[in-house]
């Protein structure tokens, strides 16, 4: 599980948790994943840097060498820095690239390359083509629609939304059909990634929809567990307007200011419950 070390990442973590998966919570942040692991009865924790390959590799084989098999790898490590496309450094979107998109390929190749080994859990069977555990990749409305204000994490989105859906499709081609890999897709979530972008314009997309709780997140997934599909959005009425916008460009464009100015009010009203403390619910 990266990026687990606090938010969404945290809560899907906990619910794996709770369905009796022996959980390891990585993020790049090793000693917040080591505190976060003490939430969760069993887990363990470790330092992950999800650019680097060979990291990916090493934590598979940990879980592994620990627990025997690998049943489910979580992709949920992320950075979003919104701006004007042509404003920002090309660095700036090298690093949601490296982050968002090849950090994502690196935990997929990494889960698959173990996962193709293993036998169906409980099958007993010998001999015959392996394969199974389960590859879910957190990526984000913005890997469906190109939103203003969000280009750069918008495009490292889509790369991570084609590699999930094409490599399922290389492993069904290949005869596999124990492994299963899913997009999940949802709207604005309230977490760490958001706090301080209450005032960005720039940020205001991701409070246009409905701003979600990373517990509705982890639900969501846990129900991926149950019947795997390929991309769940949430919610799913959202996942079909962007679809729509996506489908029809030219509209989508010349809508962008109307768009926009509609989703800074929806961002100045949702900052003033945070505010005025009635967000999130319980606080």
């Amino acid at each position: 599980m990266t990026g687990a070390a606090g938010g969404m990442g945290l809560e899907i973590a906990r619910m794996l948790g709770a369905r009796g998966l022996e959980v390891r919570v990585t993020d790049l942040d090793g000693d917040a994943a080591a505190t976060a692991a003490e939430s969760i009865p069993g887990s363990s924790a470790q330092a992950l840097d999800v650019r680097d390959a060979d990291a990916c590799r090493a934590a598979v084989a940990a879980v592994v060498e620990a627990s025997g098999r690998l049943d489910v790898w979580v992709n949920n490590a992320g950075v979003l820095f919104p701006g004007l496309a042509y404003e920002q450094d090309v660095s700036v979107h090298r690093t949601m690239l490296e982050v968002n998109a090849i950090g994502t390929y690196n935990g997929t190749l990494a889960a698959i390359e173990q996962m193709r080994r293993q036998p169906v859990r409980g099958s007993g069977r010998k001999g015959g083509e392996p394969g199974s555990g389960h590859v879910i990749n957190v990526i984000s409305l913005a890997g469906l629609v190109a939103p203003p204000g969000e280009v750069g994490y918008a495009a490292s989105k889509h790369a991570a939304m084609a590699f999930t859906i094409g490599t399922l499709a290389d492993l069904r081609r290949a005869g596999v059909r124990g492994i299963h890999l899913s997009a999940v897709c949802p709207d604005g979530v309230w977490t760490p990634m958001l706090f301080d972008k209450l005032d960005d314009p720039d940020s205001a997309p991701s409070f246009s929809g409905k701003m979600l709780l990373p517990g509705e997140v982890a639900t969501a997934v846990a129900g991926l567990l149950d019947r795997p599909r390929p991309v769940l959005t949430i919610p799913r009425w959202r996942g079909r307007l962007v679809r729509f916008f996506d489908h029809y460009p030219r509209l989508a464009v010349a809508m962008a200011p109307m768009a926009m100015a509609d989703a800074r009010r929806r961002q100045r009203r949702f900052k003033k419950r945070v505010d005025s403390g009635r967000w999130p619910p319980g606080a």
